[in-house]
């Protein structure tokens, strides 16, 4: 029986593959040989289970940019230009590029994001004083996500 043939299938390569998908919790399995195909699609919850979580998150994304919104009158927002990992500082053990009260200079690195395992220099735009740093070090950053603030 194990030789059992419906249209050109195996039956009982079908029936391993059913089982396959179902022990493996797998969404579906196709095996082509020669000019013969077989799917065997299975259920699988977590794409809609997926897809819920991602819209509350949404509006928790938006409210940070309010606050931040709010922040911009006050002062010249430094943004992130590439997505990455914030670094205040050039290595863990030397102090950080610049702190909340300092003063930089047009063209001074105050920041690095690391992006595909490169170290970027974020340099300052704009003479001014650090007013708040609103990322923390080894953060992961999006990009044009606001990391600093200059007066």
């Amino acid at each position: 029986m194990s030789d059992k043939n419906y249209g050109g299938v195996n039956i009982e390569a079908a029936k391993a593959l059913a089982e396959i998908v179902a022990e493996k919790n797998l969404g579906e399995i196709t095996i082509v040989a020669g000019n013969c195909t077989i799917t065997v699609k299975g259920k699988k919850c977590p794409p809609p289970m997926m897809m819920s979580p991602a819209m509350p998150s949404a509006p928790q994304q938006s409210e940070p940019a309010t606050d931040t919104k709010a922040e911009v009158p006050q002062g010249k927002v430094v943004k992130a230009p590439i997505v990455g990992t914030f670094y205040a500082a050039p290595a863990p053990d030397q102090p950080p590029f610049v702190q909340v009260g300092d003063t930089v200079k047009k063209g001074d690195v105050i920041l690095i994001i690391e992006s595909m395992k490169l170290m970027n220099e974020v340099t300052s735009d704009v003479d001014g004083v650090v007013k708040e740093i609103l990322v923390k070090n080894s953060e992961a950053v999006e990009y044009d996500q606001p990391l600093m603030i200059l007066a």
